[in-house]
C-alpha cells in the first residue's frame, strides 16, 4: 500500500549524532525522520511504516542560527511533586544555554512509503481501511501532533502528492552523502542502538530500500 506524501517548511534540522556540542543537520531528511513525520499524521499499532524513497524538490541550503536550550533534564517525579504543591523543580532561566546550529532552510520533499500489517491488527483491520484513513487525514490536514522537521520548532506542512512517482520533479542532483542515520533499534529497551546506512542521492532521490544497515 504505497503512498506519496509531499512535505515542506521553512527550516529543518536532522542532527548528525557525531556532532557533540553544536547541532549540524544532514543534507536531506533521514528515513527515521520521515517515518516519524508520517506517524504524526496517522499511526495505529496494527500497521508499520517503511520509507522507500525521499525525493528532493528544492536545492540544499544551510543557515546558521543560535537558539536557547535547557541544559538540564526535568524528572517526572520532580514535576509530580511540584504539581502537589512542592517547590518548582527547575527555573528555566537559570538552566538556559545558547547553542549554535547549522540547519536546512526552505526544504521541500516527497516521501514515498508503504506500510505492512502487524500482529497487533484487529480482526476487522485491513490495508485498504488504513490507507483510506491516512488519505482522509492528509486531505483534511489532520494529525495527532504537529509534524516537524527534526525539531519541534520547525513545523512541517503536508499533503498527499496526487500523481505518479515518475512525475515528481526531483532535482537532477547526484551526490554521495556518506553514512546517515537509518533508524533506532528498540529490540532491547535497555540497549537502544543506532542504525546507519550509506546514503546516496541519485538524480535527487534517496533510495532507502534494501540498504545495508550498520549498527
Amino acid at each position: 500500500m504505497s503512498m506519496l506524501i509531499e512535505v515542506w517548511g521553512d527550516y529543518a534540522c536532522f542532527s548528525r549524532p557525531e556532532m557533540k556540542t553544536e547541532r549540524v543537520s544532514y543534507d536531506i531528511m533521514t528515513p527515521s525522520a520521515a517515518r516519524g513525520l508520517v506517524e504524526a499524521i496517522y499511526w495505529h499499532p496494527g500497521m508499520k511504516y517503511h520509507i522507500d524513497r525521499i525525493y528532493l524538490l528544492k536545492p540544499v541550503q544551510f543557515a546558521s542560527i543560535r537558539r536557547n536550550e535547557v541544559k538540564a533534564t526535568l524528572l517526572s517525579s520532580s514535576a509530580l511533586s511540584a504539581a502537589k504543591g512542592g517547590e518548582v523543580p527547575m527555573l528555566c532561566t537559570a538552566e538556559h544555554q545558547q547553542r549554535a546550529a547549522l540547519v536546512l532552510q526552505d526544504v521541500h520533499y516527497v516521501i514515498e512509503c508503504h506500510f505492512t500489517m502487524t500482529e497487533k491488527a484487529a480482526p476487522g483491520d485491513n490495508p485498504g481501511k488504513f490507507q483510506d484513513i491516512l488519505r482522509r487525514r492528509l486531505k483534511k490536514g489532520q494529525c495527532y501532533h504537529q509534524p516537524c522537521f527534526g525539531c519541534r520548532e520547525f513545523p512541517a506542512n503536508f499533503r498527499e502528492w496526487h500523481g505518479k512517482a515518475e512525475e515528481i520533479p526531483a532535482l537532477p542532483l547526484t551526490q554521495d552523502l556518506g553514512f546517515m542515520l537509518y533508524d533506532l533499534d528498540y529490540s532491547d529497551p535497555e540497549n537502544i542502538r543506532s542504525q546507519f546506512f550509506r546514503a546516496k542521492l541519485e538524480n535527487g532521490v534517496l533510495d532507502c530500500r534494501d540498504v545495508e544497515v550498520f549498527t
